[in-house]
Order: structure tokens, then sequence, then C-alpha cells
């Protein structure tokens, strides 16, 4: 009777919303289901912060409109995070903005400055917002693929002249979902002068900053001297603090590209809960030793993954990143077949490597957001099917 719009019958169905009703189904056939699916922290949020959300609730200032930008006291303390983090300072009032959740900021970036026709270099496989965004935005994604031999790390060199006279952003994203690899300094340095070169807006998703677990701390593309001309870099309270349910991020840069998505939030919505802005600042006040508590937990899961993977055939992608394994199928299957047999035989869901780009093909994405006994039970299964 009603016919969706052009933009909306051109999305392909979202990964995660289909890989939940595959889910759903087998436990209504009575499976004993372990779903290492989406990356959805099982670990509660610190008490802190919950106790930091539980007074600002409270609060009768906060029962009114919160300011579009953000609360100024929430973008102080995120200032002050980035330089204790990062040793890089910015303007509170002009170089950062409170999203309501990263995801919410990723996909309305591409309005402010996508006209239909121009281009966005989008890495493949990624993260689907990215490409979702430019979409809904009318742009033109142009797919950047990540290979394992160049340690998923996007070769933008290659873009071809005639798409890159079009180009306005390009897209990056490490510590990297869902291959799990991390960019070097050396790597952002080439990109912001190749950024500059050609008047290309860098957009970087650090979404998995403290989600690592080794000495070398993931990097941000605003430690390069030269970012702040091209770049905005996109920050969520989801995975470090186990806060995807509360909705909360920031971004950070380059003013003009900060105002410009403001612009558009402006006019979309009225800005986050200024309750769950407090519980922020709590967060990012939390002594690093709870950080180190939480990295600890993903560092023995994907120690007993790794190992139990390995021992059942499968080959993982070394890495100390994320908490995300990054898997091959075996050989005579596509990514979707080996998951779904892991559905059918096993009870386990998993993320076929192509939901995420067509150069996903050949993998399988593992979430490590169940617990460590959970994680054994599902490896255990995969061994039974004696690949």
């Amino acid at each position: 009777m009603f016919d969706f719009s052009q933009r909306i019958s051109q999305l392909p169905p979202y990964l995660f919303a289909q890989i939940d009703k595959k889910k759903r189904e087998k436990i209504a056939q009575g499976a004993d289901v372990i779903d290492l699916g989406v990356g959805d922290p099982d670990i509660p949020t610190p008490q802190p912060i919950v106790e930091a959300m539980k007074k600002a609730v409270e609060k009768p200032e906060h029962h009114r409109y919160p300011s579009y930008e953000g609360m100024l006291s929430f973008r102080q303390a995120v200032a002050e995070w980035f330089k204790r983090r990062f040793g890089v300072e910015f303007d509170p009032q002009k170089e950062i903005i409170t999203l309501i959740g990263s995801k919410e900021g990723i996909a309305h970036f591409p309005l402010a400055f996508v006209n239909p026709g121009d281009v966005v270099l989008c890495p493949d496989p990624a993260y689907p917002v990215y490409k979702i965004g430019t979409l809904f935005a009318g742009g033109e994604p142009y797919m950047l693929p990540l290979r394992e031999e160049n340690g998923f790390l996007p070769d933008f060199r290659s873009v071809p002249e005639d798409i890159l006279k079009r180009t306005k952003i390009i897209w990056v994203n490490y510590p990297n979902n869902p291959t799990s690899a991390k960019a070097t300094r050396e790597f952002y340095k080439e990109l912001v002068e190749w950024a500059k070169e050609n008047r290309i807006i860098i957009a970087s998703d650090l979404a998995y900053s403290e989600m690592y677990f080794g000495e070398d701390k993931p990097p941000s593309i605003m430690e390069i001297d030269g970012a702040r001309d091209v770049a905005i870099e996109f920050h969520s309270f989801s995975k470090t603090y186990n806060m995807t349910g509360w909705r909360l991020g920031f971004a950070v840069g380059n003013e003009r590209l900060v105002a410009g998505l403001g612009k558009v939030k402006t006019n979309v919505d009225s800005g986050q809960f200024q309750a769950i802005q407090e519980a922020g600042i709590a967060a990012l006040n939390l002594p690093e030793e709870e950080l180190q508590r939480i990295r600890e937990i993903y560092k023995e899961r994907r120690k007993v993954m790794t190992e139990a993977l390995k021992e059942a055939g499968l080959e993982v992608y070394p890495s100390d990143a994320t908490f995300y394994l990054w898997v091959k199928v075996p050989k005579g299957y596509s990514s979707a077949q080996f998951v779904e047999r892991l559905l059918e035989e096993c009870a386990l869901v998993c993320t076929p490597g192509n939901g995420f780009g067509e150069h996903g093909e050949g993998y399988f994405r593992i979430s490590l957001t169940v617990s460590t006994e959970r994680l054994l039970q599902a490896a255990e299964r995969i061994k039974k099917l004696r690949l």
C-alpha cells in the first residue's frame, strides 16, 4: 500500500537485526544458544557510574531539555580525559560535541558535508553504518578493501583519480571492527598528508581505543601533526565502560567539522539526557585500575578462545585489541554456510564476514562477550564438528 522511499529501499537488511531473528528462532526450538554475534558486553557497568546516574536523575534541572551540544561540564571532562590519554588538547566549547552514542554521530555526519554525487570512501569489511550514513546523505560509497596481507589497512592511494576528485570523506576504524587489526602512527601520518593534499575529510571511529591487551596503546589520529585541519574522531562509552544501553558518545576534532555535525543534530534531536552525561563524567574519571580489570577479563577470554579454536583446526587473526576474534572459515564453506552450520549443529550465533562487506568473505567474527565458561562450551561444540 505504501512504498518505502528510495533511500530505504536501497538499504540491505541490517545485519545484526537478521542475526537476532535467527537466534530467537533457535531458542524457540529449545536450544541452549550461546550468542557470540553482537558486540554487547556482558560485564555490568561499573558501580560508580551507576551511582552517579542515580544521583543525577533526581536533579530537577536535568528534567528539562538538555543542551544541543552537550553539557559544558561533560565536554570539559572529555577534554581532560583526551589530554590525559592522548596528550592532545581540545576546546570543549568548539571542538567537542556530545553524541547519543557514537552510532548516531557516525550516521548523521555525512548529512553535514556530502551532497548527491559525492563519494565517501568506506572500508570493507566494516561496521555497516559508514555505508548506510553515506546512502542516507545521497552520497556514493566507494569500498576500500581491507586485506589480511596488508594488515587490514586500506590502500587509499589506490583510489582512481576520477573517484578521488569526487571524494568528500574517508572512514577509518582502528582498532578495527570486525578484524581486530590496529593502525600505527605511521599509517595515520601518511593518511593525514594524503587527505590534506586532496582536501578530503578523515572520519575516524575510535570506539575500541581502550580495548587493548598489550603495552602498545592504540593511538588517536589526533596525535598526528595536521590532523586537526582535516579530521573528526568519534568515541563511544559502550565498549570501554560496558554502557551499550546508555547511548553516550562524543566527537572531537576540526572546529568546522564538529560544527557541521552540530547543525545536523540541532535539527534532528534534542541532545542526550543530562543525567546520562553526568554518569559519563564519572566514567571518564574512573581509576585506570578499573579499566584494567575489565581488560584482563577480555584478555583471558581471548587467550582461551584462540587456543581452543586452533585446537579445533581454525585459524584466528593474531591481535591484542578489541573483544572480537576474526576467524577464517574452513575450506569448502562460504562465510554464510559455515555460520549457518554453527547455528544449526552447535547452537552458536556468530557473524558471517560477508555481512560486513564482500571482502569479509572467507571469515567469521566471534564476540568475546560471554563468560569464559560459556566460551569453552562453545569451543567444545565446534571441536565436535570434526573440521
